[in-house]
Formats: structure tokens, C-alpha cells, sequence
């Protein structure tokens, strides 16, 4: 058994003892736990377990199974001298294993970022700090997050500088080095060049590339290696180390044979001319979260007794009032409480047409005021603004790892001991098979070389961090890299109706009386004073009750009713009695009348008479307006029909998704006759119409049942369920927040053409992870049996196939981690919609 330790974690919701005895008992649940002992007083659980069995997430998962909360953290870490995929499985399992307080870490070796999941208080940055830096690697430090910013560009800065210093001094040296020793082996230089003292100067030449140049690697295989994994380091410290020490063994005398001096320092030379453009390259998969933060304006001028100030926009406080002049950024999230103007928004939503604003209207932090000057009431600043949340989310969502990748996971932790094996069994079988001594070792250094584990590390996390960026600067968000992995497998997309494909903002377009009620129960019926003062107009009366009973309801299409009826300045009563009725209508008591407004099944329901109002009904309908029926004391008395306005792009939107063989397919509450009106209005075949809230999600269920990898779109706190039942929801952004904690993907501006421009680049990157996987696996799977020799059973091919130099190895590996970086990179420039 390993050694015990102890783990104390905050527990939120105990309110008696029962409640400690029950979170005691969950956590001993847990397999590699021993004890478990709740401090109420401080509502604190400490758990003793066994690091090699238990984890932290597992007890945390017993403890909030049970009905508690452990409140956890989440913090980056940049991290420095990571040079491979096995380097991130170090630091990952550093973390997950030998810091007790994590309950999961995740590093991206695209972006150089640690992610951790922690419980506050149990662990600290400086404990995860130092376990990082004692697995040999390093951590950027700052003091605050813009210093965090910086320090961590200084320090990728500085990197580059010392590579590039590296590289330089590996080149002046190398270069004289290569030549001379191509020269003589080519017979272009005197008999005096095969003297034994030239030799030491090749020794000399090549020394300062071995250990300054190549210095890293060996840092880099010793760290490796300490912690009982290998990587690339090993790898090239292993392969040029063979050919310079041999050649060490050669000029003393030692050893007879040619000496390889020129191939151990053009190995390591032409590695880091890799890896020095692999570095550059990374630093531009990530330009588009970058670019996201360079929007913040630096300062923000506000108003503050009576006196304008400027300020840095950490400091706008919420409610200050701000003031934006014309071709100014608006620096916070704000309501605009005085001017108007026209706002560019592209940057974060991706719409090319300002929008306009005025008083009451809502802004967003880093848009640009393009006409007029704006007062602006501050309401979210600092971490809670909508472009911090939406750089949060996007950091996160490229230190998610796709499924996809797993299997390139696999392969990378076990592939440097693999290659390993395959060079010493190459050397084995040529030297035992006749070859010499020198030509089996040049076949073995050719296989350490030529092998590259990065090109697999980085496939996948180079092209979803270039692809959630582009993404970003579209007003497309990503949950997280399943979500944009799912994505490009839809076959069906599910358009929830109201605010998705129509505006959401119904309104009044016809009042019609029913001729019974008109003549035997109209205005003269009604005694109260409210309606008396209305008039005699029958429509005006039905209107009035109308909007008094909606006024109690949220629906947009009572909204609808109580906007119409004070347009026409009709004076409202208060309702009692109010009741919303789930996929029905509502029902209350309006100056002593029972009022319900609702659909044809209220009516049924209530065995209300419809006074022959049925014909109108269907003419509605037919017209796509929806039809509310209004009965007034138990008499159907009234339908007011409604419209809502398709969505400016809706049609557009859908034509596009067809054209990427989607099916669309239209959800909505409304009747048969209104769905399908809207939907043969939209372009949209295949119609879900009657659908009650409930069972939004169950139709979608039906849909992947039929074998559909089913998209849904919605707003609404209703569309929730539906979302997260769906392979993939898509949350439009002007809707609600739950919705769009249910959804994978979330539309920050509302637009529907968002939609196929996210499934288009979901397409897309996964057609360029694809292609990354397929070159990373292809080149090792290929190239590797090729400088073991296999080719040298065929004389008729190239000598230089048949006997794969070392330098010709070093090139290929050099540049097959910068062909899979180089090919994401192409994401930048694609055209999404």
C-alpha cells in the first residue's frame, strides 16, 4: 500500500448532524478511502485515502451524489520548456497525481496552458508551481492578470530569442562543419584532408553544437526521463549522441571507420531550425484569443461628482456613469442612459452593419461608438463583462480535449519506448546480418531521428484552438472541443419557431368579434366602469379584457395583446386570479368577468361554445397568424389573431443548411396550419407543430431514434431540456442564460446564418485534424521502417532510400511537426459564410 494522505475540502449544505454522518458516509464510499471526518462548526470534510486507488474527483462526486456541494476553482498556468506530447502527459500526471487538492488538469500543447480544476483552499498556486518545476519545466509568474499577460509574452519572447541565439550559433558552426566534411568525402579537397589531426578539428567544430545547441535536449530526455517517461529529447539526444561519441571513439584512435561529426551536429541543427519555427507557428494559433483581448479599451472616461475623469476601465466601478464620444470603444457592459448612435459590433458578433442605440438600450464592452455621443450606466466591469466571459469561455473551451484525440494520446505515451526498440533491434539485425558495425549504426540513428512524436501531440490542439478562435471572431462560441467535434457529424438541424426563426416579437394583427357575443353580451353587458369607458366598439372591449388578463403572463404572445392594447391607449385593470396554463393559455378574473385566452384545446378543455368563430380560425391560420381564442364568463367571444415577422437571414440560414445536406426541421407549439404556413414561408419541409414545452426534448429524441445525429436551436429557459438532449444544442445569444448553459455551441449575435457558419467550421476543422492525424501517423508509420533499411531489399530504387542518411532524417523530423502546425494554421484565412 502507498503512503496515506490527507485531503480537506469545504462542504456547502450540512445543516445538522444527520447531514455530517451522510457526507462522512458518501466519502467512504469512495474506493481508497479509509476515513472521512466532517468538521461541521467549520464545514469542512477531511478524507484520508490512498493516492494510488482514490482520487480527489472521486470523492467529490460522492460527496455532491449525496446531495452537497464542493465548491471548486479553476485556474491556467502557462507553462514553459515543454517541447512534445510526452512532456504534456508529465506535467499532467505531475499534477493529477502528486498534488493532492486537484481534481483534474488538462495542458494544451498548442497554447502551452495548464488547466486545473482545484478545490480552493486545500492546494495553492505556489504548491502547484513547484510540483511542475521539480518535473523540470517552468511557470510563468505575474502579479495580476494583465501583468500575467505580459510576463507570459516576455517570456515566449524570450524563448524565441534563445532558440533563435541557438540555432545561429548551431548553423556557424555546422555549416563549415557539413561542407569540409561533404568535400572530402567527395574527393574535392587534398590528400592532407584525411590526416588524423583534422579530425579534432571536426571534434571542435562539432562540440559547441552538441552541448550549447543541443543542450535542451539532453535537459529535456534527463527531465524525461526522471520521471519515468521518454520523449523527442531522448530521442535526438540519443541518435546525434551516438554518431558524435562514436566519432570521438574514431579520431582518439579507438575505433577504426569515418567519423559522423557533421551528421550529429546537422542533426541537432536542423531539429531546432523545426522547432524555432514550430514555436513561431503555435504563437499564431492562438492570435484570435489574443486579438479578443487587445479589444478592452485601456481607459474609460466616467463621471463622477459633476466632474469628467479619465480612468484605466479596471477601475469604472458598476454604476458610474460613462461617457463615449463618437469613434470611441465603449469600455464596459452598460445601459446607455442619454443620446443615440450607431454601435460596430462586428468584432464580437461578426455583423458587418452597425447597430443603432438609444436610451435604454443595451451595450457591450469593446464595440465601437461610431456617430453620436453616449452616456452609459456601467453594469457589468472587470471579470463579468460579456468579452472577458467570452475569452474565458474560449480559453477554456481550446483546453478541452476532443474524443478524437485520445487515440493520438495513447500512441504519443507509448511511443518514444516503441521507436527506441525498433532502433536497437534495426541495429541488431543489420550487424548480425553482415552489414558492419558503422552501417548498422547509421541505420539506428536514423530511426531515433527520423521518429516524431510532436507532429501526433499536436494534430488535434494546434487545429481547435486556430478553429475556436476563428470561431470567436465570428460571434461563435464553443462549450468545449466535444461540442465542435460533434458538430460536423449533424444530419439533422431542430429550429425551434419563436425567436430562433421569427423574431419573437409577435404582434396584433386582427380582433375578431364573435357576431353571438356582440348582439347578446357585448359592451352594455359588461357593468364595470373600466369598460364602460372604453366605448361601444366590441373589439376595443375584447382587446381591453384581453390585455388585463395577459398582463399577468411572460408569453410573447400575451406581450403581444398588452402592447396592442396600449398602443391604442386603452386603460388596463389589474387581473386576480391570474393562472398560466402549460401549452394551453391562461386563465383570470378581469372586473368580475372569467376571462380565458388560449388555443383551441383551452376551449375544449373548458367545453367552451365556440359561437362559430371556427371558419375565421382556419382563415388565420391559413394566413400564418396565430389565433387566440378569448372567451369571455364561458362564451367563446373573440380571436385575435397574431403575427410574428421572420427573422432577418432565416430564410438564408436555411437554404444554406439544405445546401450542406442538413435536414431542417421546424419545432413549434403553434397548430398544424400556422407551422406549416411559416415553415413553406422559410423553406423548411419537414414540421413539428402542437409541441407542448415538455415535450421538446422527447421530439428530439424521437428524431435520433430514426438514427439522426440531431442539432437543436433555441433561446428559451423551455429549450433547455431539448438542448442538452440533442448530440449538439446551439444556444441563440440574445436568449436566456440557462439556455445557453444547456448548449454547445452559443450565437453571440442572435443570428440564425450563425448556425451554418458554425457547422461549416466544425466541418472544417475536423477535416484539417483529419488530415494532421493522417500525415502524423502516416509519416512515422512510413518513414520509420525506411531508415531501418526496409528499402534495401529493392536495388532498383534510389541509393538514397535505400540507405536513409541521418541528416535526410533530421530534415524530415524538423519539419513534420511544422507541416501539421502550418496546415491549422490554414483555418485562419477560411471562409465560413
Amino acid at each position: 500500500m502507498s503512503e496515506q494522505k490527507q485531503l480537506t475540502m469545504p462542504v456547502l449544505g450540512m445543516t445538522c448532524a444527520n447531514c455530517v454522518a451522510t457526507v462522512e458516509r458518501s466519502a467512504k464510499k469512495a474506493e481508497g478511502v479509509s476515513d472521512a471526518v466532517v468538521n461541521f462548526g467549520s464545514e469542512k470534510l477531511t478524507v484520508t485515502y490512498d493516492p494510488a486507488v482514490a482520487s480527489p474527483q472521486a470523492v467529490v462526486e460522492r460527496v455532491e451524489k449525496a446531495g452537497y456541494q464542493v465548491p471548486v476553482a479553476t485556474m491556467e498556468l502557462p507553462i514553459t520548456g515543454m517541447t512534445c506530447a510526452n512532456c504534456v502527459n508529465t506535467v499532467e500526471r505531475t499534477l493529477n497525481k502528486k498534488v493532492p487538492g486537484i481534481i483534474e488538469a488538462t495542458v494544451n500543447f498548442a497554447t502551452e496552458k495548464a488547466t486545473v480544476k482545484y478545490i480552493p483552499g486545500a492546494v495553492t498556486r505556489a504548491d502547484m508551481v513547484a510540483a511542475i518545476e521539480r518535473a523540470g519545466y517552468g511557470v510563468v509568474e505575474a502579479g495580476s492578470e494583465e501583468a500575467l499577460v505580459d510576463a507570459e509574452k516576455e517570456a515566449r519572447e524570450a524563448e524565441i530569442r534563445d532558440q533563435t541565439r541557438k540555432l545561429w550559433i548551431g548553423v556557424i558552426f555546422t555549416l563549415p562543419l557539413f561542407l569540409f566534411s561533404m568535400a572530402r568525402d567527395f574527393g574535392l579537397v587534398g590528400h592532407w584532408a584525411h590526416e588524423s589531426w583534422v579530425n579534432y578539428v571536426l571534434w571542435l567544430l562539432a562540440t559547441p553544437v552538441q552541448f550549447y545547441t543541443g543542450w535542451d535536449y539532453y535537459v529535456g530526455g534527463y527531465k524525461a526521463l526522471r520521471n519515468r517517461s521518454a520523449n523527442m529529447d531522448v530521442l535526438v539526444a540519443l541518435g546525434s549522441s551516438v554518431a558524435y561519441f562514436y566519432s570521438i571513439f574514431i579520431t582518439m584512435g579507438l575505433l577504426g571507420g569515418h567519423v559522423y561529426f557533421e551528421t550529429s551536429a546537422a542533426i541537432i541543427t536542423l531539429i531546432k531550425v523545426g522547432k524555432l519555427l514550430e514555436v513561431r507557428a503555435k504563437g499564431k494559433t492562438s492570435e484570435a484569443i489574443k486579438a479578443l483581448m487587445g479589444l478592452q479599451a485601456k481607459t474609460a472616461r466616467v463621471e463622477r461628482n459633476g466632474v469628467e475623469i479619465d480612468i484605466p476601465t479596471d477601475q469604472v466601478a458598476a454604476g458610474d456613469v460613462v461617457i463615449v464620444r463618437p469613434g470611441e470603444k465603449i469600455p464596459v457592459d452598460g445601459v446607455v442612459t442619454s443620446g443615440r448612435s450607431a454601435v460596430d459590433e462586428s468584432l464580437l458578433t461578426g455583423e458587418s452593419l452597425p447597430v443603432d442605440k438609444k436610451a435604454g438600450d443595451a451595450v457591450i464592452g469593446a464595440t465601437l461608438n461610431k456617430q453620436g455621443l453616449l452616456k452609459i450606466e456601467a453594469i457589468k466591469v472587470g471579470r463579468e463583462t460579456a468579452l472577458a466571459q467570452i475569452i474565458r469561455l474560449v480559453e477554456e473551451a481550446q483546453g478541452s480535449k476532443a474524443p478524437i484525440q485520445a487515440l493520438a494520446d495513447k500512441v504519443s505515451a507509448i511511443f518514444v519506448p516503441v521507436v527506441i526498440v525498433i532502433a536497437l533491434l534495426t541495429f541488431t539485425a543489420w550487424w548480425l546480418g553482415g552489414a558492419g558495425f558503422t552501417a548498422a549504426l547509421v541505420r539506428m540513428v536514423a530511426v531515433l531521428v527520423i521518429a516524431c512524436p510532436c507532429a501526433l501531440g499536436l494534430a488535434t490542439p494546434t487545429a481547435i484552438v486556430v478553429g475556436m478562435g476563428k470561431g470567436a471572431t465570428q460571434g461563435i462560441l464553443f462549450k468545449n472541443s466535444a461540442a465542435l467535434e460533434k458538430g460536423h457529424a449533424l444530419q439533422a438541424i431542430v429550429l425551434d419557431k419563436t425567436g430562433t426563426i421569427t423574431k419573437g416579437e409577435p404582434a396584433v394583427t386582427d380582433v375578431v368579434v364573435s357576431s353571438q357575443w356582440s348582439a347578446h353580451r357585448g359592451p352594455s353587458a359588461l357593468a364595470s366602469s373600466q369598460t364602460a369607458a372604453v366605448g361601444s366598439q366590441p373589439s376595443a372591449v375584447i382587446l381591453q379584457l384581453a390585455a388585463s388578463a395577459e398582463r399577468g403572463s411572460e408569453h410573447p404572445l400575451g406581450e403581444a395583446v398588452v402592447r396592442a392594447a396600449q398602443e391604442q391607449g386603452l386603460t388596463l385593470s389589474e387581473p386576480a386570479g391570474f393562472e398560466a396554463i402549460a401549452g394551453h393559455g391562461i386563465a383570470a378574473e378581469v372586473d368580475g368577468h372569467k376571462i380565458l385566452i388560449g388555443n383551441a384545446r383551452l376551449m375544449e378543455s373548458r367545453q367552451i361554445a365556440l359561437n362559430g368563430l371556427g371558419q375565421k380560425v382556419q382563415q388565420l391560420q391559413n394566413e400564418a397568424k396565430t389565433a387566440m381564442w378569448v372567451a369571455v364568463d364561458g362564451q367563446a367571444s373573440a380571436v385575435i389573431g397574431i403575427a410574428d415577422t421572420i427573422k432577418e437571414g432565416s430564410k438564408e440560414a436555411i437554404a444554406d443548411l439544405k445546401r450542406q445536406g442538413l435536414q431542417v426541421v421546424m419545432m413549434t407549439g403553434d397548430n398544424q396550419a400556422t407551422a406549416h404556413a411559416i415553415a413553406a414561408e422559410v423553406g423548411i419541409d419537414r414540421v413539428l407543430a402542437e409541441v407542448l414545452p415538455g415535450d421538446k426534448a422527447a421530439n428530439v429524441a424521437k428524431l435520433q431514434a430514426e438514427g439522426l445525429v440531431v442539432g437543436m436551436v433555441g433561446d428559451g429557459i423551455n429549450d433547455a431540456p431539448a438542448l442538452a438532449q440533442a448530440d449538439v444544442g446551439i444556444a441563440i445569444g440574445t436568449g436566456a442564460d440557462v439556455a445557453m448553459e444547456a448548449a454547445g455551441i452559443t450565437l453571440i449575435s442572435g443570428d440564425l446564418r450563425g448556425v451554418p457558419r458554425a457547422i461549416r467550421l466544425s466541418r472544417a476543422t475536423m477535416r484539417v485534424i483529419k488530415e494532421n492525424l493522417f500525415w502524423a501517423f502516416a509519416y512515422n508509420v512510413l518513414l520509420i521502417p525506411v531508415a531501418a533499411g526496409v528499402l534495401a531489399f529493392f536495388p532498383g530504387l534510389p541509393v538514397y532510400l535505400r540507405e536513409l542518411h541521418p541528416i535526410a532524417a533530421a530534415f524530415a523530423m524538423a519539419f513534420s511537426s511544422v507541416t501539421v502546425v502550418g496546415n491549422s494554421l490554414r483555418l485562419r484565412g477560411m471562409k465560413i459564410g
